[in-house]
Formats: C-alpha cells, sequence, structure tokens
C-alpha cells in the first residue's frame, strides 16, 4: 500500500456533514505515514468542520477488469497550525520555500488527514495468491 500511495500524489478527498458532500481531487504528501494538503479553501471545509471523518481514494485509469488498481482510506482530518513545526517540515518536504508563504495575503491552509482504514484493490496479487482486495485497519 505504501508503494501504491507513494507513486502517486493525487486523490479525491471526499467530506461530508448532514444535506453536504463534495469530493475534491486535490495533490496530497504522504509524510510520517498521514496525508497533508495544502489548500487555499473551498467547499472540503464546510464539511470538514462539523465532521472530522474524511473518505480518500487514489486509483489508477481503468484499463480492464484484470488491471484494477486503486486505494481507498478512511479517516480523521484536522487542520495544522500555519508555520507551526510540523507545517513547516510539510512545506520543507514539499520544497516551498518559507519566504514566499509568509509573503501571502493568508497562509494556505494545511489539512492532515491519520488514515484508519485502508482497502486495496489490486487485480495482480491473484498472480501472488492473494485475494485482489486487501482490507487493512490501523
Amino acid at each position: 500500500m505504501t508503494a501504491f500511495i507513494e507513486g502517486h500524489n493525487t486523490c479525491t478527498l471526499a467530506t461530508a456533514s448532514e444535506g453536504h458532500t463534495r469530493c475534491t481531487p486535490i495533490e496530497y504528501n504522504f509524510v510520517d505515514n498521514c496525508f497533508y494538503f495544502f489548500s487555499e479553501g473551498g467547499l472540503k471545509f464546510r464539511g470538514r468542520k462539523k465532521n472530522k471523518h474524511v473518505g480518500m481514494a487514489i486509483y489508477e485509469p481503468y484499463n480492464g477488469f484484470g488491471n484494477l488498481k486503486s486505494l481507498q482510506i478512511e479517516g480523521m482530518a484536522s487542520l495544522v497550525e500555519p508555520f507551526s513545526e510540523e507545517y513547516l517540515k510539510v512545506m520543507e518536504y514539499k520544497k516551498i520555500p518559507e519566504e514566499a508563504m509568509r509573503n501571502l495575503p493568508q497562509p494556505m491552509a494545511l489539512i492532515k488527514v491519520v488514515p484508519e482504514v485502508f482497502d486495496l484493490l489490486d487485480s495482480e496479487l491473484k498472480k501472488e495468491d492473494f485475494g485482489s482486495r486487501q482490507h487493512y485497519v490501523v
């Protein structure tokens, strides 16, 4: 699963609250077994304020039933305080100069998702005598 996560950089992040659902395509960074997303804002924040549970999907383009590869993740989202040690660590990982971020009118929000459940679908696992669906609870 880690190789699949590290082999990609974009996912769909789903947030929801009563009467509102949002699925956002967004670039992620996987640092210290957590997912991080820099964002300027948007409707995904409406659901996250009321419901910290989120879903994520990382996937390969569909290329036939025998070539399925995707990963669904459930976890808990929080916001990282701008310019905290954790925030600066992710900026460094992404190679964002601190001065550039500090010069913005408002620092970008940093969403952190701590994964709790992984569901991997990989058709190639059958070749190794494993089921194509793997479920892992952290």
